[in-house]
């Protein structure tokens, strides 16, 4: 996912919640059309499937910065590890529980102006192997968005790692302290084609 994607996903005067969603899936759709990785082509896109959008998964979040953690190597599909740093940790509620999930700076990336600014929060929830992959989503966010005053967490942005539409690529695999014991019916769901080769 790329920081101008990111960025093109705002706060339209005029646009309720459910028109927000609707044009960031079609952002996000697209987005596999611009990239040459991608291992999606326009035939494929009919077969993107996402909960309805609920703003039930739109949480607001305290932060947490853990500026002394040591960097770590978070292992992928493909069984290469990436260097990862924690850059702190999201406080929320969610269905009467208290959750947090971790947010993480690719190492290789923070030096490359585009991403600098780039975090990224892998995560695995209960609807895993049921309703959505079973190697956990994804969520990208920025460093000011989660040092905002009030920051916001939004599953009905969660996407797949693309190793579930392909072989051929390296997903991080979410961390152990970012499993959730709760189900988050927000975000993408199981893609409905087969996987590529």
């Amino acid at each position: 996912m790329t920081i101008s994607f990111l960025a093109a996903f705002g706060q339209n005067v005029g646009d309720n919640f459910a028109q927000q969603i609707a044009k960031h899936r079609e952002a996000y759709k697209q987005d596999f059309l611009q990239n040459e990785r991608s291992p999606l082509d326009s035939a494929d896109l009919s077969n993107l499937r996402f909960y309805p959008p609920d703003e039930k998964y739109r949480v607001t979040c305290t932060f947490e910065r853990t500026p002394n953690e040591k960097p770590f190597d978070i292992p992928t599909s493909s069984g290469i590890a990436k260097a990862f740093v924690k850059y702190g940790t999201l406080h929320f509620e969610l269905g009467e529980k208290t959750l947090q999930l971790a947010v993480y700076q690719n190492l290789a990336l923070r030096n490359v102006p585009a991403y600098a600014q780039h975090l990224f929060l892998p995560f695995r929830d209960e609807t895993n192997d049921e309703t959505t992959y079973g190697g956990g989503r994804y969520l990208d966010l920025s460093i000011a968005e989660v040092e905002a005053e009030a920051p916001v967490l939004d599953f009905n942005l969660c996407y797949n790692p693309w190793c579930h539409y392909s072989d051929g690529f390296n997903c991080p695999i979410p961390p152990p302290e970012n499993t959730l014991d709760i189900e988050i019916k927000a975000g993408e769901v199981m893609w409905a084609g087969l996987k590529k080769h």
